[in-house]
């Protein structure tokens, strides 16, 4: 959420909020009078989508409340996880992150190798130095990593496959355009269906689908996008979400 609680209806939650996800004038990411946070934000009735993966979350225009000397609202605060707000009692800033850039950032901190630190070697009292040559780029290996790579033990795993599943009203896909091809995009649309129609199809079509719900579908039928349809699984599923 991104919005402050109602104190009537969870007021525990309302005096965390107030403390610790909020911005202020006085907050130390303002440099004169601009948040590097681009704070305050603006507001906005429902969550849209971004470019950039990160959503425009919802902030409704409500009466802002007094947090000490500064008056605030829904402009002001920072995204959060309730459950991990009134866990830690701390900040917690909690972003949905929908970018295929968030795998490679993920990636990035598992494979990007040891600590490392420049050593500057020089002899007591040397008058010649040469700055360059005198630096080592070095790196420390504790005993269990040295193990753990000297064995060639894997260094990740992969469990499930996730498939992702359109949600839309009747007739409100969405559609994928470029500037000037609005008409050619909407004709192919037409056309193709997508994982939720192609599921009321498939109830249609196939008794054995009956009883088997939209969101674990995948585990028993793959989804063909060159005819898109589901078909009926042959082997694996049991590790697909």
């Amino acid at each position: 959420s991104a919005e402050l609680p109602d104190p009537c209806t969870d007021l525990r939650l309302f005096q965390m909020v107030t403390k610790c996800m909020h911005k202020c004038i006085n907050s130390p990411c303002m440099r004169d009078g601009q948040c590097c946070k681009s704070f305050p934000k603006q507001f906005k009735d429902d969550t849209e989508e971004n470019v950039n993966g990160y959503p425009i979350y919802r902030r409704r225009a409500t009466e802002p409340v007094q947090v000490g000397k500064y008056s605030i609202d829904n402009r002001w605060v920072v995204p959060y996880n309730l459950w991990l707000l009134k866990k830690f009692n701390a900040h917690i800033n909690v972003e949905v992150c929908a970018s295929f850039k968030s795998v490679k950032y993920l990636y990035k901190y598992v494979y990007k190798g040891h600590d490392a630190a420049s050593v500057k070697i020089q002899k007591e009292g040397a008058l010649d130095h040469d700055e360059i040559l005198s630096f080592v780029e070095g790196w420390y290996v504790s005993a269990p990593e040295a193990m753990w790579r000297l064995n060639e033990f894997n260094l990740s795993h992969k469990s499930h496959t996730v498939v992702r599943l359109a949600v839309h009203l009747p007739q409100q896909q969405p559609i994928v355009y470029q500037d000037g091809q609005e008409a050619q995009a909407i004709e192919r649309a037409a056309l193709r269906k997508t994982t939720l129609t192609s599921w009321f199809e498939l109830n249609k079509n196939d008794p054995s689908a009956h009883n088997i719900s939209y969101s674990v579908i995948p585990q028993y039928y793959v989804f063909d996008k060159s005819t898109t349809n589901w078909k009926k699984r042959q082997r694996g599923g049991q590790n697909v979400i």
